[in-house]
């Protein structure tokens, strides 16, 4: 009688190893009820306590890879106007990237006194308020939201991350959906190496792009998508008419009927302190009900239906 390893020694399998196990034990089914394992194994939902679990941890030792790459705030030397920005807050304010760092993890670094949320409003006194924090990018549960409950199904759909930094959102979307083709889009060329390692690293070349660009030269791919996610992509690193051009670009190109645009802080938020941006773009803003945490979901084209 043939044998299998058992579930201890399963679970310490390296992939290859796990990959022909499986293959060897799909050899030993009756031909007459192979396709019907096939078909149940790509249907079932018995899977979801195993790849639900595997993609958060994989995202987690994504986060750990990337934490050993950035220095504590994780911002870089070339983002100058960014820093510049998180300085001129009218309260002191640290930029801590909400992929790398949860609240579990925040609390053990200020315990280790690596960080603080507080702030001393009278040098040497117990006079202390919250120190103001700012995050570029999604936290994992975040990311689970937007792809669980924000957007639908993305099977056969394109997405673009505007401003992909460390690529948490095009992770996500490899995790998290069957989107067919994830690209992100970034300006900062330190921060595209270090998305091209992590995609090259977990394999995920089959479905992410990363593309060294300004957004206003990728007219075509906006075109073409179907979600647009853009997460506080502007504001603290375009001065404001920069701001308002490429706001501009973007409401020209994104024109497929029925896309989505996801963005954080809102388009209101977003739009109302630019000077001269124009008052009709001929666009139609509709808010998802779906929407939650501050999440816009736009939708343009004249004759939608949500």
């Amino acid at each position: 009688m043939r044998t299998f390893p058992g579930p201890a020694l399963c679970r310490s399998m390296e992939f290859r190893s796990a990959k022909r196990a499986v293959l060897q034990l799909l050899r030993t089914v009756a031909p007459a009820d192979l396709p019907a394992l096939l078909e149940w194994m790509r249907t079932t939902r018995d899977f979801d306590e195993f790849t639900q679990d595997n993609n958060d941890i994989m995202l987690k030792n994504i986060a750990e890879d990337l934490r050993n790459c950035l220095p504590l705030e994780t911002m870089l030397s070339s983002e100058h106007l960014a820093l510049q920005k998180i300085q001129r807050q009218p309260e002191p304010t640290v930029h801590v990237d909400a992929f790398l760092y949860d609240e579990d993890f925040i609390d053990s670094l200020c315990e280790e006194g690596k960080m603080s949320r507080n702030y001393c409003t009278v040098c040497g006194s117990h006079q202390t308020a919250p120190l103001g924090f700012i995050s570029h990018s999604f936290s994992l549960m975040e990311l689970k939201f937007i792809y669980h409950h924000v957007l639908p199904d993305l099977s056969g759909k394109v997405l673009v991350d505007v401003g992909s930094r460390l690529g948490a959102v095009l992770y996500g979307g490899y995790l998290y959906s069957s989107a067919l083709q994830l690209y992100g889009v970034e300006l900062n060329g330190d921060f595209c190496q270090l998305q091209e390692m992590i995609v090259k690293k977990y394999q995920f070349t089959d479905r992410i792009k990363v593309l060294h660009a300004d957004v206003c030269t990728q007219g075509s791919l906006l075109q073409n998508a179907d979600v647009i996610i853009m997460n506080n992509v502007f504001e603290y690193f375009l001065d404001e008419a920069e701001q308002a051009r490429a706001w501009e670009y973007i409401s020209r190109h994104v024109r497929k009927q029925g896309s989505l645009l996801v963005t954080v802080p809102s388009l209101e938020d977003s739009l109302s302190g630019l000077q001269g941006w124009p008052g009709d773009t001929a666009v139609k803003f509709t808010c998802s009900t779906s929407a939650a945490r501050g999440l816009l979901v736009w939708i343009p084209g004249a004759d939608l239906h949500t």
